[in-house]
């Protein structure tokens, strides 16, 4: 009898077991979720009038209830949906269908500078600012606050003549809003409104208006007119520019709290593409796929194509290896580094000994007077305590008393606001491993410093080793001349490029560490809601910052050689850019304290004053970048997925990755344990490159430097002679490497001259 009860106990467990699998079986082919359609325009049937027509057939074959999000006409051809599995599916298969990609979401990459990197100069490359004024700067990003002093149009002439974009109205934003300086603003919420339901307009707006801060910050930081007397409580005053003063700025908001999707952000570069930007900034970063599934490159791609330059955020990943986004050789991908600015904050302790730190606190300072010092993790409630998360700290151990929380798992700002509410009154955030030497202040709304690791380490062994520790901050104000500087930022993304390591990633780095820049009036410069602080000008960090660095130089350069391809004009960023301090030793790495090389800097540190007269670059064309997908095999399919062209790969042709025109080196080489291994095992590569003489009759000289004797490194010719501008002149160079273990780097720099420009490539080496 028993055996009979389990037996059907069992029998009921499986049926439920089965009614719940086929249940969640059936939710799930009714769940819907976005997808992007591409399409293949030019076999469009006969019997369909127009595009338009044709997708909606397609779609209403597979779907009754569904609709288009968005139609991409530009840089993709096709649309967006909202699909179950199932459907997607049967839309594949359909003639005319490209692809159907599911939608990636992307997340934000979150004064002095001018003066830095030399635009404070009369130099008489720059480019009149009539002529920069022509040029339009496209910001993808989390909108723009119009009001700000950084958007006046003072001074400003009629609009370019070719501009079509518009100012999209909302409850929060008029027409009115745009000017001759902010010409155009847009926003597309159609993606993120199917994935959250529609925008909560009690907590953002649904228009183009900025309640993050983000876009204000880079859209200023590129090409914010020029505002006198810009701070932040003080901090970082002076006249505040973007790198294109006189540029036009055109914003398009795809960024929302709940992130930003790929459907919204492929619906803003097709339209900025059609209303006539010339440079599009996106500070955007996501996970990493093969180019022809990765809507940000696919459509960078064919924004290239049209003219336009693509500058992206390399990432907040660092100091971690192959954690780089935007890795597309069609796009200009940015890392960060610091300037020569400050903002020191003084830790002294009861022992008498003092700390440097940052801090941007504004507020009522902390007496001369010691006060307790506490590790967070000795009064809190979690394992977890010295990380200072919210609600971990026991307000009766905190209260009155200066905290020492470690940096990571949280906001930096958060953790300032955790020991507030906990009763502290200061906190000294301490530096990890993760993050080295590197200080990146914050405007923290109680008196704070962020020390690097020594510091804090030394101040966690006085806390362990004094019975009744003491310690009190003060602040410092801004310093300028900090040196060493520029360093690399511990936080910015490294190479190798893990999508395609024969292409050196990132591109160069720029300013992205304590950048003042405009600011929304919707939150206080933490972002956090509680902050009630208003601000014009804010400092932040991240290379969502250098990234508009870079676009706003672009800008200059579009302006001063209207001619140059987007491939030109990364090129001179490139070539130009420095990897050394002024007395030859190489830029520093933050996260180490040791030299940093190519996988941290690429080309180097950005240069503008000589990237406006380069002398040669490295040009390339659509075709050069087809070749570059047909020597990754791509089909004659992924190719016009990736590229909305049709174009098949020859047979008889050899397509190589060594080949392809870049204007830096990523070398692969064989290791002691690959198939034709052995420790006595020589390889060795071949590389073609092809100059394009940009400035006047010259003959140019190679030199070459490397740090490793493991690789011969020959160079024909070993000079080229150019006699009239524009001009072409190709050079091989043949690496002759030694086996070394799988994992080793080395890194070289090869230069050409004529005495007056230094045309420089990084050489990266990789033993795999």
């Amino acid at each position: 009898m028993k055996i009979l009860k389990l037996r059907l106990l069992q029998i009921n467990l499986l049926l439920i077991f089965c009614y719940t699998f086929a249940v969640a079986d059936e939710k799930n082919q009714q769940f819907k979720k976005t997808y992007v359609i591409h399409m293949d325009k030019s076999n469009m049937p006969a019997s369909f009038d127009d595009h338009f027509q044709w997708y909606d057939s397609s779609l209403k074959s597979v779907s009754d209830d569904a609709a288009m999000l968005y139609t991409y006409n530009n840089v993709i051809h096709g649309f967006s949906t909202r699909l179950t599995v199932d459907e997607a599916k049967s839309l594949e298969k359909q003639p005319g269908i490209l692809a159907v990609l599911p939608e990636a979401r992307y997340e934000l990459h979150t004064t002095r500078t001018p003066a830095f990197l030399g635009l404070g100069k009369s130099v008489t490359q720059f480019p009149a600012s009539e002529a920069v004024s022509e040029v339009i700067v496209g910001i993808l990003d989390t909108g723009v606050w119009p009001e700000i002093k950084s958007f006046d149009d003072t001074g400003l002439g009629p609009v370019p003549r070719g501009w079509k974009g518009a100012c999209e109205v909302g409850k929060t934003f008029s027409s009115s809003s745009c000017n001759k300086k902010l010409i155009g603003a847009r926003f597309f919420a159609k993606g993120y409104e199917a994935a959250f339901g529609p925008v909560d307009e009690t907590m953002e707006s649904k228009s183009p208006r900025d309640d993050d801060g983000h876009g204000t910050h880079t859209s200023t930081t590129a090409a914010g007119s020029t505002v006198s007397g810009a701070s932040l409580f003080g901090y970082a005053s002076g006249t505040a520019r973007g790198m294109a003063d006189q540029a036009r700025v055109a914003a398009y908001k795809v960024c929302w709290l709940g992130g930003c999707f790929g459907s919204d952000i492929i619906a803003a570069m097709d339209k900025a593409v059609e209303d006539g930007v010339n440079v599009i900034s996106m500070s955007i970063g996501g996970g990493l796929t093969d180019y022809y599934r990765d809507t940000v490159a696919i459509g960078a791609f064919n924004a290239m194509a049209q003219g336009i330059l693509v500058s992206c955020s390399a990432g907040n990943g660092g100091p971690y290896s192959g954690s780089l986004s935007n890795v597309a050789p069609w796009i200009t991908t940015v890392g960060a580094g610091t300037l020569d600015r400050d903002f020191p904050a003084y830790v002294t302790l009861g022992s008498g000994k003092n700390f440097s730190g940052v801090s941007l606190y504004s507020g009522k300072p902390l007496s001369d007077s010691l006060v307790p010092l506490v590790s967070a993790a000795n009064v809190s409630n979690t394992t977890t305590g010295i990380l200072c998360m919210t609600g971990s700290l026991i307000p009766a151990k905190v209260a009155g008393k200066i905290v020492v929380c470690n940096r990571g798992g949280n906001s930096r700002v958060q953790k300032g606001m955790v020991v507030k509410a906990a009763g502290g009154v200061g906190m000294i955030l301490t530096n990890t491993d993760d993050y080295g030497e590197e200080l990146v202040a914050d405007a923290q709304l109680l008196p704070s410093a962020a020390v690097g690791q020594i510091a804090g380490d030394a101040i966690k062994k006085y806390l362990s080793s004094d019975p009744h520790p003491t310690a009190t901050i003060a602040s410092g104000g801004t310093h300028l001349g900090v040196q060493p500087s520029p360093v690399v930022a511990a936080f910015s993304s490294r190479g190798p490029n893990p999508i395609t390591p024969e292409i050196l990633k990132p591109d160069l780095i720029a300013p992205g560490v304590n950048i003042l820049a405009g600011w929304t009036g919707a939150v206080g410069p933490t972002g956090i809601q509680s902050d009630n602080r208003h601000v014009e000008f804010n400092i932040i960090s991240g290379t969502s910052m250098s990234c508009p660095h870079v676009s706003g130089l672009a800008a200059l350069l579009k302006a001063a050689h209207p001619e140059w391809s987007p491939a030109a004009i990364k090129s001179a960023l490139m070539t130009t850019a420095y990897s050394t301090y002024k007395n030859g030793k190489p830029i520093l790495d933050v996260a180490t304290g040791q030299a940093s090389t190519p996988f941290a800097y690429g080309a180097g540190y950005v240069n503008p004053v000589t990237a406006l007269d380069p002398g040669l670059v490295y040009d390339a064309t659509v075709d050069d970048y087809l070749g570059f997908l047909c020597a990754l095999n791509y089909s004659r399919s992924q190719i016009k997925l990736a590229t909305n062209r049709d174009f098949t790969c020859v047979s008889s042709k050899v397509y190589s990755l060594g080949n392809f025109n870049y204007p830096s080196f990523a070398v692969p080489l064989e290791t002691a344990s690959s198939r034709r291994g052995g420790a006595g095992v020589k390889s060795t590569v071949k590389y073609a490159r092809t100059l394009t003489n940009v400035g006047t009759s010259a003959t140019y000289k190679v030199s070459v430097s490397s740090e490793t004797p493991s690789v011969k490194i020959l160079v024909e010719p070993e000079s080229l002679s150019f006699s009239e501008q524009y001009e072409k002149k190709s050079y091989t160079v043949t690496f002759t490497a030694s086996s070394q273990p799988s994992g080793t780097t080395s890194f070289a720099r090869l230069q050409w001259s004529d005495g007056k420009h230094d045309v420089s490539s990084p050489i990266a080496f990789s033993w795999t």
